[in-house]
């Protein structure tokens, strides 16, 4: 049995919405994250963590990753956030997503009060984890560091929005480039993975905003999945399905990985150091991609 933790799909919910959250907990999304951030409008954010606190409580999350995403260290909110809804809600929080985050600096400083906050609650100390949005060019030439910086940490993400407005880019739809030759992200996106994968994280690439062009999604879903990414945000319930097919591994793949790591585990038996499947050489790097694909696999329910 494997204990990988899926987020092939990360479901923004405004914290604002009841009947959105509770829709929410009953989708087929990975994980689902609560936002305190940029769907609430600023005279609305103090009173959205109520109904944030009552969904963590009440809705049935099971079978999901449970987050919410605070408002960043350079408002007015974050540290209220913090301490409320990690207070009276902490014990059914897995994860707090950390937006706009410019330096490993940043995550110590949440991780330092989050720590006070977990101990005058009598939860875990440590037991919430932390994924840091990298959303301008600050974070992104820290981004290694960042992925670095704590044993907190569960997955780094890619936040195109206001990269776009920090790079100065044209246009005013987030994710997309039609025009682009080539994949826009991808500089962007293969930074944050090499920097994730360093670290031992999955990587998640940032919202696609037209929910009507659903092949424009699974397009940019196709294209962080094959520089390596775990997984993408999704903005709406009808990117969920397109999210957690591209992200799971293909049948046959599946199928073909598993046949590699019983034979090369056999192999192993007998002291060979590689192994012909289907008439390829299989090696201890074959091997390792195998096993990768082959815990996916058996987590998405495919093997």
């Amino acid at each position: 049995m494997t204990d990988v933790t899926l987020r092939r799909t990360q479901l923004a919910t405004p914290a604002s919405d009841e009947k959105m959250m509770h829709s929410a907990a009953d989708s087929d999304a990975d994980e689902v994250f609560l936002d305190l951030e940029d769907s609430v409008a600023p005279n609305a954010k103090p009173d959205a963590r109520e109904p944030l606190i009552k969904a963590a409580r009440e809705e049935d999350w099971s079978d999901k990753v449970l987050s919410f995403r605070m408002n960043g260290i350079d408002t007015q909110w974050w540290y209220d956030d913090l301490i409320t809804v990690v207070g009276e809600a902490g014990e059914y929080i897995d994860d707090i997503i950390v937006p706009k985050v410019k330096s490993a600096s940043d995550i110590h400083t949440v991780e330092n009060l989050l720590e006070q906050i977990e101990e005058n609650n009598d939860l875990e100390v440590g037991g919430i984890g932390l994924e840091p949005q990298i959303e301008d060019g600050e974070g992104m030439h820290n981004v290694h560091d960042i992925a670095h910086a704590s044993d907190r940490l569960s997955s780094i993400i890619f936040g195109p929005g206001d990269y776009s407005a920090a790079m100065g880019t044209p246009g005013l739809d987030i994710g997309q480039f039609p025009e682009y030759p080539g994949h826009y992200w991808h500089h962007a996106l293969s930074e944050c993975n090499a920097a994730a994968k360093s670290a031992g994280l999955p990587c998640l690439d940032g919202p696609y905003a037209d929910i009507e062009d659903p092949e424009g999604f699974r397009e940019s879903a196709n294209n962080a999945n094959m520089i390596g990414c775990d997984g993408k945000w999704a903005i709406h319930p009808s990117q969920i399905e397109i999210g957690n097919e591209v992200f799971a591994p293909d049948p046959e793949v599946a199928e073909r990985a598993k046949r590699i790591v019983d034979a090369y585990a056999e192999a192993m038996e007998k002291g060979q150091g590689a192994v012909s499947v289907d008439g390829q050489m299989v090696d201890e790097a074959t091997n390792k991609m195998a096993q990768d694909i082959v815990e996916t696999a058996e987590a998405a329910g495919i093997l």
